[in-house]
């Protein structure tokens, strides 16, 4: 049972998060010398061959336009503000649209990537773990002992340049980059939904192969811990069959910790999916990071930044609320 008293300390401990957030990624830029309008204005005017004249009059103009002409304090009040209402104002690099548009055109690819391949290395590499951690399991399932001790501790980013070369250069049948091909037209249609599918493999497949070996090795941990209690040996010795006694008895009770490590994994698992987007070129919110920080564009880091930390809490806020259906001994009331 959740109590309310629970449910809004859990509340408040996200908006402190959210605010401790929100206040190091306003402060971090400011520590910059660079100034962002006037750099992208004099890119602009050099590309262009135009000339410079009254090009400060511009960026104080842009400046204005943006509020970087405040008081220092103003900004980081109005940046709270913007925070709160989920409006984090103009993109510097792809003026005058907006953050909250740039961002929800790519969110969608960096979503179903990210949950999809989170999950897949969640179920498999937890059935595996559990099988491997448990002795009556066949011996051959010990040769996938090494294999996920290999790809834990390989970054997912070198999976993905291992699954470049083998499946888009030597066998030449995944495509190497993109979303989908650059000549199809997006649609509501079967043909660029299996094209977006076709695209998504190897770098969805870099992300599973990464999460999927520390997820085993850490299930088969708890499993060879949990095969040593006596619930199970009083189990076994009321002659339960042996599937129950692995599903109901030591899976599910090694099942909690799991839980407890994947969502302590989320930070480093979306900082994966920004490097394995921007290695396959996938136009998810990764990719969007890297481009940002190339022409500074501080409205757009901090608007990615903030929905990123924002996902991660509801998400830590969800996992830690279904805790109480993993376990039924779990208890948040008062008292």
């Amino acid at each position: 049972m959740i109590s309310w008293r629970y449910l809004v300390k859990r509340i408040v401990l996200l908006v402190t998060v959210m605010w401790t957030a929100a206040t190091i990624n306003f402060f971090i830029p400011k520590l910059s010398p660079r100034d962002p309008i006037k750099e992208r204005l004099m890119q602009a005017a050099t590309q262009g061959g135009r000339n410079q004249t009254g090009l400060q009059a511009m960026a104080d103009a842009y400046n204005k336009q943006f509020g970087f002409d405040q008081p220092l304090w103003k900004q980081y009040l109005n940046s709270l503000v913007k925070v709160a209402q989920f409006d984090y104002g103009y993109s510097i690099s792809q003026y005058p649209r907006t953050v909250n548009s740039v961002i929800l055109q790519a969110m969608p690819y960096t979503a179903v990537l990210g949950i999809v391949s989170i999950l897949i290395a969640f179920v498999i590499g937890t059935m595996l773990g559990a099988m491997l951690g448990w002795p009556r399991s066949p011996r051959w399932l010990r040769f996938f002992i090494p294999a996920t001790m290999l790809t834990s501790a390989a970054p997912a980013f070198v999976l993905g340049f291992l699954l470049i070369y083998v499946f888009a250069f030597r066998l030449k049948i995944l495509p190497l980059a993109g979303a989908y091909t650059r000549t199809a037209t997006p649609e509501w249609s079967v043909p660029f939904f299996l094209d977006l599918v076709q695209h998504a493999v190897l770098p969805a497949g870099a992300l599973v192969l990464f999460q999927l070996g520390g997820q085993a090795l850490q299930m088969r941990s708890l499993m060879v811990m949990t095969v040593g209690e006596d619930f199970i040996t009083f189990a076994d010795a009321k002659g339960l069959r042996p599937r129950r006694v692995f599903l109901r008895y030591a899976v599910r009770n090694a099942l909690l910790p799991q839980v407890t490590g994947l969502v302590m994994s989320l930070g480093t698992f979306i900082f994966s999916t920004v490097l394995v987007e921007t290695l396959f070129g996938y136009p998810g919110l990764g990719n969007l990071i890297n481009s940002s920080i190339q022409v500074l564009d501080y409205n757009l880091l901090y608007g990615i930044t903030m929905v990123l930390v924002f996902a991660v809490c509801i998400a830590t806020l969800i996992v830690d609320l279904i805790y109480p259906l993993l376990d039924p001994r779990i208890r948040y009331e008062k008292g």
